[in-house]
């Protein structure tokens, strides 16, 4: 993918009826979905008290001689865990810690626990009214405005079903939540277009219910899977079952179409279909809507690991040859987000290793899942044209991004994405290939198997289900075409207003 764009988050929970303790299943399930979120991760569990572990970056390791120790910290039969990459909330060292998930509120009346995926829009006006319940509230991340606002209504005397309803009707853009109860209830919810991912798995035994962001989580533990979460929908879980409730009614499904491209694990199963089939059908696309340059073109290459599916369904479509010519070195870990314009060029350089016997001379199709800002991509064509490559030819997965997102996606403003003032023989003279070829949203949808109207491709069309967000983004853009300077996320400003 080009450039490091993050997601948040990834979310994992369980509890065991037979009062096992749960942590092993938690650390497990976050472990499966670590690529969800590298900047912090967290567990906690319940055993009449939240007992909470959080830390920076990705999810450690645990030696066998710590596991007794890892135990009596989070003992309980029940629990929720998190990883994060930051869309939402400051990005020094301090305000990360604190948005650390999961969250909790503890009152004389209440106590919730809650790990969230996703991003919310009306932050501000969210922020504005909980200040009048909890008035020092500092807003470090987007859990905290949902799980505040899910204790002012508790605290009000309603019912967990009443309150999770008034939630989800309150806050706008997209967020799957599981939480814990103070009586140690687990429960889940998604918002009512679904834009995150959120599913239901049981162990074979039945005595183990959980929830989690992908699938994998279930995989790594053993577990069956069960059903995806529906777009407004509250389920509990119940011994060896789940109770649901449709207690909003869905606007329309608008799943992030970004999930299949790039955000899921290969081997996660979405709509019902293994993701990197649903990557293998986007190459062979690929294939046909640019046989031209394929009836020209030597060799595939891809950028691993999220373009290797995509890149052997074109080699499955068209009977070009894939090398295995570029490899991701796995421990270079530095985030190139963080770093100036000169370390940036340096470490995605070392990120990836080139065969250059498999260049030389040749005419390169290089498969690609985004681009984004083109940083990684330029350095990526130019590293290849060094190596004696003849022509280079890119061949991206997701569709022309346009527009920033508004639902959990690092993509924040109009000036940083190439894509949204350039066309793709435009970014190919600027990133240096000989052409760039986006895969169609036609074609994109079709490989998913889902509906155009069920997927949401605001950053492609400039399109967003929900009304805020989209009052927002023509805001955005009609600033950014008059020359204003854009300042981050403007999602965290006083949008309610704007027109």
């Amino acid at each position: 993918m080009d450039d490091t764009v993050g997601t948040e988050c990834g979310v994992f929970a369980a509890i065991d009826f037979k009062q096992n303790p749960i942590f092993p299943y938690i650390y497990w399930g976050m472990r499966a979905q670590n690529h969800r979120g590298h900047q912090s991760h967290g567990f906690l569990t319940y055993d009449t008290k939240f007992n909470v572990h959080r830390g920076l970056d990705l999810i450690p390791k645990i030696k066998a001689s710590d596991i007794p120790r890892w135990l009596s910290r989070l003992p309980g039969h029940v629990g929720i865990g998190n990883v994060r990459y930051t869309t939402s909330g400051r990005l020094n060292k301090e305000a990360l810690i604190r948005g650390t998930q999961p969250v909790t509120v503890e009152t004389d009346k209440v106590k919730l626990a809650l790990s969230f995926n996703g991003n919310i829009v009306n932050t501000i006006r969210l922020k504005k009214e909980l200040c009048k319940t909890f008035p020092c509230f500092s807003y470090d991340c987007d859990a905290e405005l949902i799980c505040r606002n899910l204790a002012v209504e508790l605290m009000q005397g309603q019912d967990l079903h009443s309150a999770v309803k008034t939630c989800i009707n309150e806050v706008e853009g997209a967020f799957s939540v599981s939480g814990i109860t103070h009586e140690g209830e687990l429960f889940a919810f998604k918002d009512p277009y679904g834009l995150r991912p959120l599913s239901t798995g049981c162990n074979p035994e039945g005595n183990i219910c959980a929830f989690s962001s992908e699938t994998v989580g279930f995989d790594i533990n053993g577990f069956d899977h069960g059903f995806e979460i529906q777009p407004g929908e509250f389920v509990k879980a119940v011994e060896g079952n789940f109770e649901r409730k449709q207690i909003v009614v869905p606007k329309r499904k608008a799943l992030c179409a970004f999930e299949f491209a790039y955000f899921a694990r290969p081997d996660s199963k979405l709509n019902g279909s293994y993701v990197y089939e649903v990557r293998e059908g986007f190459g062979k696309n690929l294939g046909r809507e640019y046989a031209d340059i394929v009836k020209n073109s030597d060799v595939i290459f891809s950028l691993p690991e999220t373009s290797d599916d995509a890149a052997y369904g074109l080699h499955e479509e068209t009977g070009l040859r894939w090398e295995r010519g570029t490899r991701r070195h796995r421990y270079v870990t530095d985030r190139a987000f963080i770093l100036l314009s000169q370390e940036r060029y340096s470490t995605i350089n070392r990120k990836l290793n080139i065969v250059d016997h498999r260049i030389s001379g040749r005419n390169l199709i290089l498969v690609d899942d985004s681009i984004v800002r083109g940083d990684t991509t330029r350095v990526v064509v130019d590293k290849v044209r060094k190596f004696g490559a003849k022509e280079i030819h890119l061949f991206i997965t997701f569709p022309r991004i346009i527009g920033p997102c508004f639902y959990g996606i690092d993509m924040a403003t109009y000036g940083e994405l190439i894509g949204s003032t350039k066309t793709p023989e435009e970014i190919a003279k600027i990133i240096g290939a000989n052409s760039v070829n986006f895969q169609s949203i036609k074609g994109f949808v079709k490989a998913t198997g889902m509906k155009k109207e069920d997927l949401c491709f605001g950053c492609a069309t400039g399109e967003y289900p929900t009304p805020l967000a989209q009052r927002l983004a023509n805001w955005m853009r009609k600033r950014f075409e008059s020359g204003h300077k854009e300042t981050g996320r403007l999602y965290e400003i006083d949008v309610e207003n704007i027109t």
